[in-house]
């Protein structure tokens, strides 16, 4: 029975911290829509890994670095379940280089899937927020966005970009009861940082180890289930790591 259940939406949920926090809000009864761009052996597993637990998911392929499949994604959504209670926008690519070296395309390809993609699916699902006048948005930045990383000035505008549209989409939809908070993951042990110098991380982190993608998605369940008198904020999930 899926009548009366809330329901979340993840971008970039086939992997990685997308995933956990698509596991970790099936586990709350939420029905979870995985939003992916490519894999589709990736996110079916995930859906097939929330059926089996008795949960109830579905899977969308879209770029939402693209307006238009966006909107027809978020179109069948709102169609076919009337609301949405929490989104996570979480999908991101990285393309490191130094800054004097970085192609006019490796920019722009990362401003446009980590931070214009969260234009795109926010403001069909914000509309829809603030008509039921109930909602969460969570925002995965970095702390690259608050302190900065050389070699990373297009990941670190974005995810910049992504705290400054938190803040401000927040003040905008309070008056309708609807959260905007971000998440600022550290160094978390997924695909994006397996070729680091794991020693040399490690001892960078003052809790002494890489982040867990489950300790995201403990993050993300606290905005989206504990923290209705909580808005605009950052919070910082890295073990202490300050750049």
């Amino acid at each position: 029975m899926t009548e009366g259940k809330k329901v979340a939406l993840v971008t970039g949920a086939s992997r990685g911290i997308g995933k956990a926090v698509a596991l970790e809000l099936a586990k709350n009864d939420y029905i979870t829509l995985i939003n992916y761009a490519s894999n589709d052996a990736a996110a079916n597993a995930v859906v097939e890994e929330i059926q089996q637990a008795g949960g109830t998911a579905k899977a969308y392929k879209c770029d939402v670095g693209n307006p238009e499949a966006v909107k027809e994604m978020t179109d069948s959504i709102i169609k076919e379940y009337k609301r949405v209670d929490v989104l996570v926008n979480n999908a991101g690519i990285t393309r490191d280089g130094l800054f004097i070296k970085m192609s006019e395309e490796n920019w722009e390809n990362v401003i446009n899937t980590n931070l214009n993609s969260a234009f795109y699916v926010t403001k069909p699902i914000a509309r829809v927020m603030m008509k039921q006048r109930s909602g969460a948005i969570i925002n995965l930045s970095s702390v690259c966005g608050v302190y900065g990383n050389p070699g990373q000035a297009n990941y670190s505008a974005a995810k910049a970009g992504l705290i400054g549209f938190t803040k401000s989409l927040a003040k905008e939809l309070a008056p309708r009861k609807v959260t905007v908070n971000a998440i600022a993951p550290g160094f978390i042990a997924t695909d994006m940082t397996s070729d680091l110098d794991q020693e040399k991380v490690q001892a960078s982190i003052p809790i002494g180890r890489l982040g867990e993608p489950e300790d995201i998605a403990n993050a993300v369940m606290y905005f989206a289930e504990s923290a209705s008198y909580v808005t605009a904020q950052v919070l910082e999930v890295a073990g202490g790591l300050a750049f």
